[in-house]
């Protein structure tokens, strides 16, 4: 059960943009915005405000890759593995990821909540190879080197 401060500012961001089925997506993505994700509760209490069945608000958050059931950190660290960021040895950044932040294939995130670990198909960054992303924000040309160095400065910004 969430807390009531996630109903009032669900309330809030349907008031801003209207109590109609065409506003689901600009809502649930305001949402994702404040929390880092979409609380399935949520979901369903905004589908109600909006007349709209649960089914139908369930499809449409589960067919845009952008939305997330889960809870991300802080930092959402996005590595690319498509073809020219594969052959320029993406693994090893995403390696060096797993193992700077004791992360794994299972598990995304840090106890912390301070970073998410993700692949990705493609970034469309080719020509940057091998490419990873920090909340939207492109580094290219990426080592195992600068993969350490990236995570101490954002560690340290947090301190």
């Amino acid at each position: 059960m969430l807390e009531q401060s996630y109903y009032s500012k669900a309330d809030e961001i349907i008031s801003q943009h209207g109590r109609t089925q065409k506003a689901l997506i600009p809502i649930i993505q305001d949402i994702q915005s404040c929390y880092r994700y979409l609380p399935a509760e949520l979901l369903s209490y905004v589908a109600k405000q909006l007349g709209i069945n649960e089914a139908k608000a369930y499809s449409v958050a589960t067919f845009y890759e952008n939305f997330s059931f889960e809870a991300k950190g802080k930092y959402v660290i996005r590595v690319c593995d498509g073809t020219a960021c594969h052959v320029r040895k993406s693994t090893l950044i995403l390696d060096k990821l797993y193992k700077e932040l004791n992360l794994s294939k299972e598990k995304h995130t840090t106890e912390d909540m301070l970073f998410t670990l993700e692949t990705v198909s493609c970034l469309g960054a080719c020509g940057l190879a091998p490419v990873l992303t920090v909340n939207d924000e492109v580094h290219a040309a990426m080592t195992p080197e600068k993969v350490s160095a990236l995570i101490a400065k954002l560690k340290e910004e947090e301190q």
